[in-house]
């Protein structure tokens, strides 16, 4: 019987050339690069966030910034933008799931397969402790889905021209869904 070593922490930070990744079901998971409307999407989205730390009382994070949690099938996270309302961890990744996190979906993100993904990951972000997701879809109508661990099958939906949410994971916080756009 051949007994299969769990990947680690440790082991994420010394990925090679810094990749992205997060640890699920005991494996390393390397996540690719995105393209341009997502990463941007991303970066709009901690901008704004980075606007209202200070009155939301908490961190605002970008993209490749590591959350370490501690479930039974999955030991990070490495969401698309992050709000945190923990402490300070230096250089470490940083302990416990994000208040808010934003999944942005790119190109390979549709589908039966993906769709199933999707919702294990948000699954696995409301066990661990966030309070809001959202799965941002810019190739929808539906431009954002607001998941919160309150009902979480029950996501409010905002289109373009719409001002989305993240309550009550970053209080007062309101972002523009055409800002996804720029």
């Amino acid at each position: 019987m051949t007994t299969k070593t769990q990947a680690t922490i440790e082991d994420l930070y010394r990925l090679p050339n810094n990749g992205k990744a997060e640890i699920v079901n005991g494996d390393i998971v390397l996540m690719s690069p995105t393209g341009d409307m997502p990463g941007r999407a991303g970066g709009s989205i901690y901008v704004s966030l980075r606007g209202v730390e200070r009155q939301a009382g908490g961190r605002a994070y970008p993209d490749n910034v590591g959350f370490k949690v501690n479930l039974p099938n999955r030991k990070s996270f490495s969401p698309d933008a992050a709000f945190y309302v923990g402490k300070s961890s230096g250089m470490k990744f940083l302990e416990g799931a994000p208040a808010f996190a934003a999944e942005i979906r790119s190109e390979n993100d549709y589908g039966r397969e993906a769709e199933i993904e999707i919702a294990l990951k948000r699954q696995d972000y409301f066990a661990a402790g966030t309070l809001v997701v959202w799965d941002v879809d810019l190739l929808s109508d539906e431009v954002v889905k607001v998941y919160r661990s309150s009902d979480p099958d029950n996501p409010k939906i905002y289109r373009r021209s719409e001002i989305a949410e993240a309550e009550p994971a970053v209080p007062g916080w309101r972002m523009p869904v055409d800002d996804l756009f720029d």
